[in-house]
């Protein structure tokens, strides 16, 4: 096993090297305020038997995770996704008899809508057959919590009594990000758990709430593996698409004291500069009425403010992208948005439709979709023309995107509800000629929309800002969708009503074309007599 554990601090809060104790095979610091990634990458010798048999008939499996509630990211942990369970998906041979929802089901747990791969998961378009950068099958699935994932890891992983393991674990109900990375070339699972920052309460698995204000470090190393602990913090870096950390790396078991480091890396998720930063959020509500065609809409607080990154390459080009994870009953319809129409365009604030892949069905109700739904990669207006330059007027720009409900299955009721959660909004910027994107320590791929663009573009997120009262909202909104109401009528009766509307409907239209059959036989009687008299 190879663990790779990085506190990224302040740079105000730099550490002082003489506070880091490194024994024979542990380290040791206490009260370390800081985001935390842990990283674990595991042969399939060192995992649980029937996942290991599974990833063997995996060309790659990518699973991603993140949380309802918003979280601040930092360098270099810059990437977002839409709350949610995320997975793409290659099986190693077409065809071959697959059980990943069946795994899927026992990790994360029943209520996730899956039946099997080919009749569940969606294609997501390659923008290139032989340089794909995304795998051929995907799903998502609106996973509120890990708790099952935890429970899972506890009897699969955990040693009876384990108690260690145990609060490590119990951690991951806490996390901002879950990942797991699977390809047959590695033959090698990395397991991948981010904290933007410090928890100040947990749940510990003895039966207490337990209260922290820092980390505190006491890392171990085995005889057989490999433990690297980095504590940096980011700095400026010479170019414009690097990113610079400093710090200190120990290899505990190896090093006997930490040593000094600093490195930078080309990377494809930035941030924006602090004079821009505090400007670049936004809310995601829907117009209400929302009935069965609600309009998404995206608030950003200042048309004004809403700029390309001013800390972008020089000679760039962006634009303000949206990428939506549509479940299955809410779709967009494509026809709307590929047909480019200026005038609906200046309406809504839009763009181009790049994307769009999956369950697009108009006509079909939810209950027959076997789909998990369907994503749209959407280009958006800045306030001035495609760049939101100066000159854009000050005030909230909103943008609107219209969508439709599906009817949903008829209940004892005469509304369901139902959550879509928020989409990602981004500039997505090219880089500068020459420039090479290789993976680099922390690089996130298989997001979902990175591999629709170009192997050489940036992307600068912006932040979403949900407020509820005095405290942050979720990242989640909820509908109120209208459905049939078995109590005021039951199937058997609407679908008799039907059938009699139906049959009246074709009654009145013979009726109604009776005259005319009449009127044309007169006339066929006539014909012939008045050609006689001629």
């Amino acid at each position: 096993m190879r663990r790779r554990s990085t506190y990224v601090t302040h740079p105000s809060r730099a550490v002082n090297p003489a506070d880091i104790q490194v024994r024979q095979r542990q380290l040791l610091l206490g009260a370390l305020k800081a985001a935390r990634e842990e990283r674990l990458t595991l042969g399939l010798e060192e995992l649980p038997a029937e996942i290991a048999d599974y990833l063997r008939e995996c060309h790659e499996l990518h699973v991603r995770w993140a949380p309802e509630h918003p979280y601040n990211t930092m360098t270099p942990f810059l990437s977002r996704i839409s709350p949610g369970l995320h997975i793409q998906y290659t099986p190693l041979h077409q065809g071959q008899v697959d059980r990943l929802c069946n795994l899927l089901h026992r990790v994360f747990g029943k209520q996730l809508r899956c039946d099997s791969p080919d009749a569940t998961f969606i294609s997501p378009p390659l923008i290139s057959e032989r340089f794909a950068q995304t795998s051929s099958l995907q799903y998502y699935s609106l996973l509120p919590s890990l708790k099952h994932l935890v429970a899972y890891i506890y009897h699969a992983v955990c040693a009876q009594n384990d108690l260690q393991c145990l609060h490590t674990v119990s951690l991951m109900n806490i996390a901002d990000s879950v990942d797991f990375d699977y390809d047959s070339i590695s033959h090698a699972l990395t397991f991948t758990v981010f904290w933007s920052k410090q928890p100040p309460v947990f749940y510990d698995p003895i039966g207490d709430f337990t209260t922290l204000d820092a980390w505190n470090l006491d890392v171990q190393s085995r005889k057989d593996d490999r433990v690297e602990v980095g504590i940096l913090s980011a700095s400026s870096a010479t170019e414009p698409s690097d990113l610079q950390l400093s710090g200190f790396l120990t290899v505990v078991g190896e090093d006997d004291h930490p040593k000094a480091t600093l490195f930078s890396f080309p990377s494809r998720h930035h941030s924006f500069g602090p004079d821009q930063a505090q400007f670049q959020k936004y809310t995601v509500s829907f117009d209400t009425p929302t009935g069965l065609h609600p309009n998404l809409r995206i608030s950003f607080p200042s048309a004004g403010s809403l700029t390309e990154p001013k800390n972008r390459p020089p000679g760039t080009v962006c634009a303000l992208q949206t990428y939506l994870t549509l479940p299955s009953h809410i779709f967009a319809d494509k026809y709307a948005f590929l047909s480019n129409d200026p005038l609906f365009q200046r309406l809504h604030h839009v763009g181009q439709l790049h994307s769009i892949a999956g369950e697009t069905d108009l006509e079909a109700p939810d209950y027959v979709v076997k789909k998990w739904g369907s994503t749209m990669l959407l280009e958006l207006q800045a306030p001035n023309g495609s760049t939101g330059e100066a000159g854009a007027a000050d005030g909230v720009w909103d943008v609107t995107i219209p969508l439709h409900l599906r009817y949903l299955e008829p209940k004892n009721g005469s509304s369901s509800e139902v959550e879509m959660p928020w989409p990602i909004v981004f500039w997505a910027c090219t880089a500068e000629d020459g420039t090479k994107f290789p993976v680099n320590p922390f690089d996130r791929v298989q997001l979902g929309f990175e591999g629709l663009f170009g192997p050489r573009t940036m992307f600068y997120h912006l932040d979403p800002a949900p407020v509820k009262g005095d405290a942050p909202g979720r990242l989640v909104e909820r509908i109120s969708v209208p459905v049939l109401n078995l109590k005021a009528a039951s199937s058997s009766s609407i679908e008799s009503l039907t059938i009699l509307a139906i049959a009246l409907g074709f009654l009145w239209v013979l009726l109604r074309l009776k005259p005319m059959f009449g009127t044309r036989s007169t006339r066929n009687n006539q014909a012939p007599a008045t050609k006689k008299r001629q």
